[in-house]
């Protein structure tokens, strides 16, 4: 008989619950980008040896520390998938993890004579707190019936966008890049508290443990669309729109100083970000609350996907203040519902219940792939195929493509 651990939950879990997961959520990027959007660029810039760009220093940091990213995430979600603690599969990750991060942060403050004490510290915020965002992620498949698994994941994506804000709100009022440090490492902790006091994780017996296969476990890594057919479109999707939407966000400044000639480009770049987040915040948990009401996931992810690739569009083809501010606010109530329903539909096409954590790392990937993809695939579009105009409409194709494509999904409706 299999064990609590595993089996597919049936039961709703109440608003105490979801409250205390978000927030561990929310804090846990907000560990993340305090340092992201304001720390390490102060850093970089003290830093930077004579002859060598903030910038460069910047992104050595940040690309390394992405490379970490994209490994630590799967694999700590095959680590608790196969832990047996007392506590949980999940729990003992999200306290070590965060615990870890709190360390790592406090670390950084200190980074102050050496670019590779930065990148090191950076590498190993990166590591734990993926540690604990892979257990987090996790647990929603572990607690949370399917139904209700879009409204869930709308709070999430609601805290992790809250979580931005308060990172960089913390990093940029404490008065120093030590005390910003300080700041967010308190707040992770303090916010990822309440979900591991008041809440248990099902312990998974050892008898229900697949015995140890080292090329098994490697194996599980490679994501078989042979396989799982399902779980490998849905990944594609996911990558796509997530590429599309990084070359729009990540191109910004840019874009107003060179495409517009807006007079001030970083507070044009402050106010579009606004918009975008005031209409994500909008719409993230009205959309996964109306997909689980009507039982329905692909519809969401396609229409989400089409109406951000419109908003894209709009960025080519109406090149002018007012058009950008109607795209951005577009974008956001396009990518609110994404957010939440993908997660859902990620959560929908798990293989197995043993797994739900490694796959659900493979598919993180997805959302920090496109980080290094976006800015590969954007610079000679830029340099030498035609501009911004050409480099939007080229990316509200890719997203459109990716929103096409949940339609070869056969398990979930």
């Amino acid at each position: 008989m299999t064990g609590a651990a595993l089996r597919e939950p049936t039961e709703r879990v109440g608003r105490g619950w979801t409250a205390t997961l978000s927030l561990a959520n929310g804090a846990i990027w907000v560990g993340w980008y305090g340092p992201l959007q304001i720390l390490l660029a102060v850093q970089a810039e003290d830093l930077a040896p004579a002859g060598t760009s903030k910038e460069s220093v910047l992104a050595w940091v940040t690309g390394a520390g992405a490379v970490v990213s994209l490994a630590a995430n799967p694999l700590f979600g095959a680590v608790s998938d196969r832990t047996t603690s007392r506590w949980g599969r999940r729990t003992p990750w999200i306290v070590a993890g965060t615990a870890g991060g709190a360390v790592a942060l406090l670390l950084l403050a200190a980074a102050a004579g050496s670019v590779w004490w930065l990148a090191a510290g950076w590498c190993l915020v990166q590591l734990t707190l993926n540690a604990a965002f892979a257990a987090v992620t996790a647990a929603v498949p572990d607690h949370v019936p399917r139904l209700q698994r879009g409204s869930v994941g709308g709070w999430l994506g609601a805290a992790q966008l809250l979580g931005v804000v308060v990172g960089t709100g913390l990093a940029t009022v404490a008065g120093g890049t030590g005390a910003g440090y300080a700041a967010c490492a308190l707040f992770t902790v303090v916010g990822v508290a309440p979900h591991v006091v008041r809440h248990r994780d099902p312990r998974l017996a050892a008898a229900d443990r697949p015995p140890w296969d080292r090329r098994a476990f490697l194996a599980g890594f490679r994501l078989s669309p042979r396989r799982h057919p399902d779980l490998a479109w849905a990944w594609l999707t996911r990558f796509l729109i997530n590429v599309s939407n990084s070359v729009v966000l990540l191109y910004l400044l840019y874009f107003l100083r060179d495409g517009l000639d807006y007079a001030d480009p970083d507070e044009g770049v402050l106010i579009l970000t606004a918009v975008n987040g005031a209409t994500m915040l909008a719409t993230v948990v009205v959309g996964g609350a109306w997909s689980d009401r009507v039982g329905r996931r692909k519809p969401f992810v396609l229409w989400s996907g089409a109406l951000m690739a419109v908003a894209t569009g709009l960025l080519a083809l109406w090149q002018t203040w007012p058009g950008a501010l109607v795209a951005a606010a577009v974008l956001g109530i396009g990518f609110g519902v994404f957010t939440s329903v993908d997660f859902a539909l990620m959560t929908d096409v798990l293989p197995t219940a043993m797994d739900r954590g490694r796959d659900l790392g493979v598919i993180n990937i997805a959302n920090s792939l496109p980080q290094v993809a976006a800015p590969a695939m954007a610079a000679p579009i830029v340099t030498y195929l035609g501009g911004y105009r050409t480099l939007y409409l080229t990316a509200a194709v890719v997203g459109l493509a990716g929103a096409v494509l949940v339609t070869r999904i056969r398990g979930v409706d």
